[in-house]
């Protein structure tokens, strides 16, 4: 539970970043052949102590460059971009804050909006002439694209440099100050305010923390979120949770009050770093919980050492996701999750979990879960069927098949059924809706045409088991994941390029690790084009 949370949580850590990240790259654009070639600047010495989050790159086009050099996206663009004019760049970004904006759709309907209040700084490495000169052309016109209406632009001598003020009819505003070779452009004036006083020596920098260490050189960029960070992102990550409960006001209302309560209570503060791999980009998450919930969860979520792989072979490749849980003893590391969240909020509420716990595996078709689990062995895999994740299925290997049937929500027979041109003896319910193929040493169950798709059509040899097993970023992984991507890469060649061709639809596959340690949650994950690349596809998605 706790690990499916702390990954929503890094979810919208990337989303409501990425706005501000898209600065970074218009910024770069204007440094070309305006260099004075300064030292690099420490971007931490900028920001304020208390930035709930806070992003850094040293260098631009080094952080792009894994992207665009990679197999997917040469085979996908017409032509790599030039970054030169990104060489060198630097850019921090920090977030103070979130606002909650209510946009009006009709009269009678309407959206929220988390706002980010950010202010991210640039250190262009240019003459001064060169960065005001970029701040009054290309700012403005990034502005009136994320405003996408009429904007009044203001130019004057202001707190030490020249301060820009953009505002849109609606009441939008946004600010740019430019000293020497820096911009700072935020959507809050006194944001940019507290940033100067830290450069000035009248305010404490996120430095003195000892949260944030210098950037190693090979590092392509890397970020930080607070205690206070993870406390104001919990409520938002509340919200998506609830309105995605249902339309029932008091489960929403449930939903939004618990989750933000237990992810407080158990996570300090996350780090993220990417670098550069032979396979593409690596990104590491650090999630560090408080010392209860990190000792026993690295106690109870131990890997059992030696999977059961060839449960993978049954499984097609093209599969959406694919997970394997490695565990010492599932119906153990069950209960600790439980009991965890039961320790983190009321006794009211700690009941409301352990009620509501077997919701998680219901769509397996699974009624009990510690029944289950208890039942199975230490191979447990989950895999989908569907792109929108509405064709779940699990794998195991089995203990007591006995034990297993009975925990399940309805009752299977057995039955045969016609599968091309072979008849196959499956366990279906009275319904048809939920199926099992089930032996003494394993079971695969599902919604009934998953599980066909899964385990019945004919497919070749599967190069899962040997790309899951490939995955060795440390020892004690408990999970590991592979899922592909079909809709990210065409997204980020249009954001930096041009496609080939409107039908060309590059494939991308991402491998993830997880491990419980002492101090945490630590999860790695290779693809080709990492969170960076992420950020990049959702900028170019999302509307604004």
């Amino acid at each position: 539970m706790k690990y499916i949370l702390a990954t929503k949580l890094l979810t919208n850590f990337r989303y409501r970043s990425a706005k501000l990240l898209w600065f970074s790259l218009c910024l770069g654009v204007s440094a070309v052949s305006l260099s004075c070639g300064s030292k690099p600047t420490d971007m931490r010495s900028l920001v304020p102590a208390d930035s709930l989050i806070y992003l850094e790159t040293n260098d631009l086009a080094a952080a792009l460059q894994p992207i665009i050099d990679n197999e997917v996206f040469a085979n996908s663009a017409k032509s790599k971009p030039d970054l030169s004019g990104l060489k060198g760049v630097q850019l921090a970004v920090t977030v103070s804050g979130f606002e909650m904006i209510e946009e009006k759709l009709t009269d009678e309907h309407s959206v929220g909006r988390v706002q980010p209040r950010f202010v991210a700084i640039a250190d262009t490495h240019a003459w001064n002439w060169g960065a005001v000169a970029f701040a009054e052309s290309q700012l403005g016109a990034f502005v009136l694209d994320i405003y996408r209406s009429d904007v009044a632009q203001e130019r004057v001598e202001k707190h030490g440099g020249t301060f820009f003020t953009w505002a849109a009819n609606d009441g939008r505003k946004a600010f740019a100050l430019v000293i020497d070779s820096l911009v700072y452009f935020s959507n809050d004036e006194s944001a940019i305010e507290k940033c100067l006083a830290v450069k000035r020596g009248e305010g404490d920098s996120i430095i003195k923390t000892g949260k944030v260490q210098s950037s190693n050189p090979s590092t392509l960029a890397s970020g930080y979120v607070s205690t206070d960070g993870v406390a104001q992102m919990a409520n938002i990550v509340g919200l998506g949770f609830a309105s995605e409960a249902g339309e029932d006001s008091d489960t929403q209302s449930v939903v939004a009050g618990i989750l933000p309560q237990l992810l407080r209570s158990s996570i300090t503060e996350i780090s993220w770093t990417a670098n550069k791999s032979d396979r593409g980009i690596d990104d590491k998450y650090v999630i560090s919980l408080t010392p209860e919930v990190a000792n026993v969860l690295s106690e109870t979520m131990l890997p059992g050492g030696s999977p059961d792989l060839s449960l993978l072979d049954t499984l097609p490749h093209d599969l959406p996701s694919i997970t394997l849980y490695d565990l010492r003893n599932p119906q153990v590391a069950w209960r600790s999750l439980i009991l965890i969240a039961g320790k983190q909020t009321d006794p009211v509420t700690a009941r409301v979990i352990e009620a509501a716990s077997s919701l998680l595996l219901e769509p397996y078709g699974i009624e009990n879960g510690e029944t289950f689990l208890s039942a199975a062995g230490h191979t447990i895999i989950t895999a989908n069927a569907a792109n929108d994740g509405e064709g779940p299925v699990v794998l195991a290997t089995v203990i007591d098949k006995d034990k297993i049937l009975k925990s399940l929500r309805s009752v299977l027979k057995p039955v045969e059924i016609s599968a091309g041109n072979r008849r196959l003896s499956i366990w279906r319910s009275d319904d048809g809706e939920l199926s099992a193929i089930i032996n003494d040493k394993s079971i695969v169950l599902g919604e009934t045409d998953s599980l066909l798709k899964c385990c019945v059509a004919e497919h070749g040899q599967s190069s899962i088991r040997q790309d899951l097993a490939g995955i060795k970023f440390g020892s004690g992984a408990t999970i590991k994941t592979i899922s592909t991507d079909r809709e990210t890469p065409s997204q980020i060649v249009e954001a930096l390029a041009e496609k080939k061709s409107e039908d060309s639809k590059a494939v991308t596959t991402l491998f993830t690790e997880t491990r419980f340690t002492r101090l945490g949650i630590e999860r790695r994950t290779t693809s080709n084009f990492g969170l960076i690349g992420a950020i990049l596809a959702n900028l170019h998605s999302e509307q604004y």
